[in-house]
């Protein structure tokens, strides 16, 4: 891969904080100036893909990275958080916590031998499959959210 991990977690950090940007723009125009709702279903579409997006990418660099399950499952839930994205690579970028590059190769470590850590590093040597396969991934299941219908109406 050409971009290492941190510029994969940093671009996508700015890009879900823009997002939130748009959804909140696009949630006081609604309510305002009666934003038509065609226009903020693509807002918060959008919002929700960058959102995914963003959360694959803090999983694989948090992988990559070797980051405890604890600092990966936050930088996947400061998405929820307006604006707090970009904070945590800034945060991170002070750390050196999204130095180096992609792990496509095995080392002495012992958990390099994993079975994850050897499938991960497989997908990593094959970036334009491990991206196809994010994307279908990805697109299924925003398509799955879509069919679900806005978060409100979940529980009813």
């Amino acid at each position: 891969m050409d971009a290492r991990p941190k510029d994969i977690f940093g671009t996508f950090a700015r890009i879900e904080m823009l997002t939130w940007a748009l959804l909140i723009a696009g949630i006081i125009a609604r309510e305002t100036i009666g934003l038509a709702p065609s226009l903020f279903t693509v807002v918060g579409a959008t919002h929700g893909l960058a959102f995914m997006g963003y959360a694959v990418s803090a999983v694989l660099v948090g992988v990559n990275q070797r980051w405890s399950f604890g600092k990966t499952a936050l930088a996947v839930l400061l998405a929820i958080v307006p604006f707090a994205t970009y904070p945590y690579d800034r945060y991170l970028e002070k750390r050196s916590m999204l130095e180096g590059e992609w792990r496509i190769e095995g080392t002495k470590d012992p958990r390099d031998n994993s079975w994850f850590d050897r499938l991960f590093r497989w997908f990593i040597f094959r970036p334009v499959l491990l991206v196809l396969v994010l994307i279908v991934f990805v697109v299924s299941l925003f398509m799955f959210l879509i069919w679900l219908g806005p978060p409100y109406q979940w529980g009813s």
